[in-house]
């Protein structure tokens, strides 16, 4: 078990394969949960993501499973279930994204397993969630972000639909469930049971769209994507310089009111057209042309400067190696070194929740395919014959 973080002593078992329910099992372990990844013979589809590779291992996987255990388990095998069975009998949760159907059809439902632990939280990460006409469905993040309305508000106005240049759904679904794992283990103090814990792809799309959904709601019209403007306030979006590129975002009539003297064009602020957000809206067009001549004529840092200086939120278009060198990311770090087996030291993202008390870590580099599964077995009781014995039958794998 960790010896740091809030979640220490917590154990996980993550039957979990790609993206959404391995990053959920990634925050619980960097929180300081024991996170077991159980891999089938293959392992976990991601690790053939490629290139880019460290020492024949995809980088990819290695981003998304810092922090756990792998222990490799023919769970199509009687005996791989077998042991299945028996981890869960002392494990806080487990989490599984397999289609609808797939755990009943191995003999390890909730119900099964619920009888054998019954504190046990099954967190359930699916394309559409349990239930409804899609339930049975695979999903991907392309395809979430499609159905939830993400695409047709993305991207340039009247151009084609555009995905997030990252996988939101399942990031995003991926938090969603270590929140209500956390909550259903909150409850369990009381209740001293276990339950199922169910979200999806889908809705963690839909609950991207709170802003667009609330004026939809409100109007019954589907609003369209307007770049990287915001539909309810005006300027805040991202301007060219003279060598790159700024965000702006006058959110707030008291930062808008900044804007002008900062940009040097002083009769903004008395302009009818602009004096407040709802004329601002109403004839953004214009006041992005004015700004737009303006911010380009100086480069990115002296309008940094100059807008910090008045107290008006600002900031660089970075990529992702700038954003990893930034003086903010390294001093809450964010890029931290991990010792891998197979590839040596690691850089990988750190924790993106600090504690006062109980700081979580990244505790170990991800593992290679089975790398724990004779360790894993010991603590959960299995003495080195039936270990050996299940080896010999290839019902688990060690690396």
């Amino acid at each position: 078990m960790a010896d740091f973080g809030p979640l220490s002593g917590f154990r996980v078992l993550e039957l979990a394969h790609i993206m959404a329910g391995p990053v959920c099992g990634r925050l619980l372990a960097t929180l300081g949960a024991d996170v077991i990844k159980i891999e089938g013979p293959e392992g976990d589809p991601a690790r053939n993501y490629r290139p880019p590779e460290l020492a024949g291992e995809s980088a990819a996987f290695m981003a998304l499973n810092v922090g756990k255990r792998s222990l490799s388990l023919d769970l199509k095998h009687p005996a791989g279930r077998d042991v299945l069975l028996r981890l869960v009998e002392n494990a806080d949760v487990l989490i599984e994204n397999f289609r609808t159907g797939t755990m009943a059809r191995l003999g390890l439902g909730y119900e099964r397993l619920s009888e054998i632990n019954p504190r046990l939280i099954v967190c359930e990460i699916s394309g559409f969630g349990r239930t409804g006409p899609l339930a049975e469905r695979g999903g991907f993040d392309l395809i979430a972000q499609g159905l939830s309305g993400v695409m047709s508000l993305t991207g340039e106005e009247g151009a084609a639909p555009m995905k997030c240049g990252v996988p939101v759904t399942d990031i995003t679904a991926a938090v969603l469930a270590a929140v209500g794992v956390l909550a259903a283990s909150h409850e369990r103090q009381t209740s001293a049971r276990g339950q199922r814990v169910d979200t999806s792809l889908f809705e963690a799309g839909l609950f991207q769209t709170l802003w667009a959904s609330g004026m939809s709601l409100a109007t019954g019209e589907a609003p369209a994507a307007q770049g990287t403007a915001h539909p309810l306030t005006a300027p805040y979006q991202t301007f060219a310089t003279a060598d790159g590129w700024i965000n702006l975002g006058a959110a707030s009539q008291t930062t808008w009111r900044r804007v002008p003297e900062v940009v040097e064009l002083p009769e903004l602020l008395t302009d009818p057209r602009f004096t407040v957000n709802a004329g601002r809206m109403a004839h953004r067009e214009e006041l992005v042309a004015l700004l737009r001549a303006k911010l380009r004529t100086r480069p990115t840092a002296h309008w940094i400067k100059a807008f910090d200086s008045a107290g008006v939120p600002a900031g660089p278009v970075l990529d992702v190696v700038q954003a990893h060198q930034h003086p903010q990311a390294l001093a809450r770090d964010m890029v931290v070194e991990t010792s891998h087996a197979a590839a040596g030291t690691v850089l990988t993202l750190g924790v993106p929740i600090k504690f006062s008390r109980t700081p979580g870590a990244v505790g170990r580099a991800a593992p290679l395919l089975g790398q724990h599964t004779r360790e894993v077995l010991a603590e959960s009781g299995f003495n080195a014959g039936d270990i050996d014995r299940l080896l010999s039958e290839r019902a688990i794998l060690q690396a």
